[in-house]
């Protein structure tokens, strides 16, 4: 069984103030807890950025400056940037996080109802999306809310718009997706090509006991603010570290080794930091 991969997500684009307080927006603030979140064991970020007024927001220049900061902080951790964005924006929005250059990108491969709205995802603008990481040598995460999102990954794969080591992340439990549970996470699992590897975000109350049963089954884990804001029931997380340490204490039970990014990069067949 390979190390544990942590991914820590660290504002999303939905969570705000009114929510927790503890919710970091300014690029000081992200860098500043994803450092934070490094030192406790994460290996990749997970990136979204806010403008000025705390708002969910794709600028080139934001993303930039952001990545450039976690950097300075934390050399080797993997920078994975956003490419969904919020639901309402446009595909040229959300495709202006690459220009950051990061080392990997989220690439979601397939439309699916998010609460109360619509996550539109056509494979005309997946494809698209695939082959602006491709043209950049970024590694796409394919981000499934649902089984038949791994297919339309493998499609990608088999029209070449996607090379390498094939990585996928299971967002489960978002209304409108596929649910939280075992059965439902042994299912994509097991429609998933022989040498992928994987990771399950758990959404909110769901985050800790994915987190666990991905542990234990050998895949790698996502937690952070973006995906729930509570250590324990009804407790407001204090930082995104205090999420990560969490899962290190869970995989340190159930006997499993977590990964330094070093690690995680040969787990993933990512080249060293040399952006």
């Amino acid at each position: 069984m390979d190390k544990l991969i942590i991914t820590v997500a660290v504002c999303g684009a939905e969570v705000t103030r009114q929510d927790t307080p503890y919710i970091p927006l300014t690029p000081e603030e992200i860098a500043q807890q994803t450092y934070d979140a490094y030192l406790a064991g994460a290996s990749i970020v997970h990136l979204h950025v806010r403008d000025q007024e705390g708002k969910p927001t794709q600028d080139a220049e934001i993303f930039k400056k952001v990545v450039k900061m976690i950097r300075e902080r934390c050399a080797d951790i993997i920078v994975q940037v956003s490419t969904g964005g919020a639901v309402w924006m446009s595909a040229e929005e959300r495709l202006q996080s690459l220009q950051a250059d990061p080392d990997m990108a989220t690439l979601t491969t397939g439309t699916v109802n998010f609460g109360n709205d619509v996550f539109m995802n056509s494979m005309p603008m997946v494809e698209r999306f695939a082959s602006a990481m491709m043209e950049r040598s970024i590694m796409p995460e394919f981000e499934c809310f649902d089984m038949g999102h791994i297919a339309n990954a493998m499609q990608l794969v088999k029209k070449q718009l996607v090379k390498g080591h094939l990585h996928f992340d299971f967002v489960m439990g978002v209304p409108g997706g596929i649910a939280a549970n075992a059965r439902n996470l042994v299912a994509m699992v097991d429609n998933l090509p022989d040498e992928a590897t994987w990771s399950v975000a758990g959404i909110g109350r769901n985050e800790f006991t994915m987190a666990a049963m991905a542990i234990a089954m050998g895949g790698h884990v996502r937690v952070g603010l973006e995906d729930n804001i509570y250590i324990s029931k009804g407790v407001l997380a204090k930082s995104n570290a205090e999420l990560v340490e969490k899962v290190v204490r869970i995989a340190k039970e159930l006997g499993r080794q977590v990964a330094t990014p070093q690690e995680a990069r040969q787990i993933l067949g990512l080249r060293g930091n040399e952006r």
